[in-house]
């Protein structure tokens, strides 16, 4: 076997489960860890940008401050953890799943979210910038006073999830759905009306379905 073949054979065998490591301010750039475990471990402050996490697991770790920018988490799993101030941008972002995440601070940056769950996730205070929502869904996670102005939604699910005051100022919808999976309530209707959806362009159907929950479309565009 040669020097090359050897060399690759001892990279397939790089061990992957790193759960209950203290990896904490890790310069983990540019590596390469799929179907890595990071459940219960330390990342506070580590830095994953550029790396190739595909299918990977993080569970119960703290990865506050930590940076995944340029990262591609594509059918990663996020829950449990907390992910306070860390930075996405620009990440690759495809069938990955954020649930029951503290996402305090964090921010999404120039990323298109593909097929994305975020399920029972305070997203607040989280920042989302120049980003396209594609086949995400946001069931049960709390985007109060969210601010999503300007940016992309296709085919993107609002059931269940909390958004009293969020805006949608100069954003596109393209088959968005804000049905809540439950009858529909005087409550539901109240928190439909604090959402801003001025200057923002929407297709007829979501559009007519929100009409019927009697948001304020008056500076809507209908395409």
């Amino acid at each position: 076997m040669n020097q090359t073949m050897t060399s690759r054979s001892l990279e397939r065998q790089m061990v992957t489960n790193f759960s209950g490591s203290n990896l904490a301010k890790s310069d983990l750039a540019g590596v390469t860890a799929r179907k890595g475990q990071f459940n219960g471990s330390a990342l506070h402050g580590s830095d994953f940008s550029d790396a190739d996490l595909t299918g990977s697991t993080f569970k119960s770790s703290d990865v506050r401050d930590a940076n995944f920018d340029g990262a591609n988490l594509t059918d990663c799993s996020l829950s449990a953890l907390d992910l306070s101030n860390a930075s996405f941008n620009k990440s690759i972002l495809v069938r990955t799943n954020f649930s029951s995440a503290n996402l305090n601070g964090a921010q999404f940056t120039g990323v298109r979210l593909t097929d994305v769950t975020l399920t029972t996730t305070d997203l607040k205070t989280t920042i989302f910038e120049g980003c396209l929502f594609d086949g995400v869904d946001f069931k049960y996670s709390d985007l109060s006073g969210q601010r999503f102005d300007g940016q992309t939604f296709i085919g993107v699910k609002f059931g269940r999830a909390a958004l009293s005051n969020a805006s949608f100022k100069g954003a596109t919808l393209k088959n968005v759905s804000f049905h809540p999976g439950f009858t529909l309530t005087k409550k539901y209707y109240r928190l439909i009306k604090t959402i801003c959806f001025d200057g923002a362009t929407m297709d007829k159907l979501t559009f007519a379905a929100l009409k019927g929950m009697e948001a304020n479309l008056s500076k809507v565009t209908v395409i």
